[in-house]
């Protein structure tokens, strides 16, 4: 099955971060990535402390792994690259979010699928428009959402 993964960082070496979250998620059991969006540097979003731009990218994968685990597997990998929940929406060396699953959808306390915040987030409508410029994939149309989605503070890097 195909899922992708919405990925972003503020806190220490930004590119490193994400070169060892891509590095971690290619050695999960039964999973290729694909396809890797541009990286976005962005400000940070719904946030309660001041904090540093984030660099955020959208992956799309192919894996054996059922959401449930994918999503575990990745709260594991956050916490290898030293993601520490102290605040919400805090600053952190590693985000990953489970964005869209193949022919899954679910909305439990655990797992929100499609993600619950993709239609606001700039920030990941932006990135996720690199792995499908047509603004739908997986069945999930977001066209509408980019096309009114203030994208001013998504920036190209490098």
């Amino acid at each position: 099955m195909k899922a992708v993964l919405g990925i972003g960082t503020n806190l220490g070496n930004r590119e490193e971060n994400l070169a060892s979250a891509l590095s971690l998620l290619e050695q999960l059991p039964g999973t290729r990535l694909e396809r890797l969006s541009n990286l976005y540097e962005t400000e940070p979003f719904d946030v309660v402390s001041p904090q540093g731009p984030y660099l955020n990218c959208c992956v799309l994968l192919e894996t054996t792994l059922p959401p449930e685990e994918l999503l575990e597997r990745c709260l594991a990998v956050e916490a290898t690259l030293g993601r520490v929940r102290t605040e919400y929406h805090g600053a952190r060396t590693m985000d990953i979010d489970l964005l869209l699953y193949e022919g899954f959808s679910s909305e439990t306390q655990k797992l929100t699928v499609p993600h619950p915040g993709i239609r606001e987030r700039a920030f990941v409508l932006v990135p996720l428009s690199d792995l499908f410029p047509g603004k739908e994939g997986l069945g999930y149309s977001f066209s509408q959402a980019y096309g009114q989605v203030d994208k001013s503070g998504v920036q190209l890097y490098k």
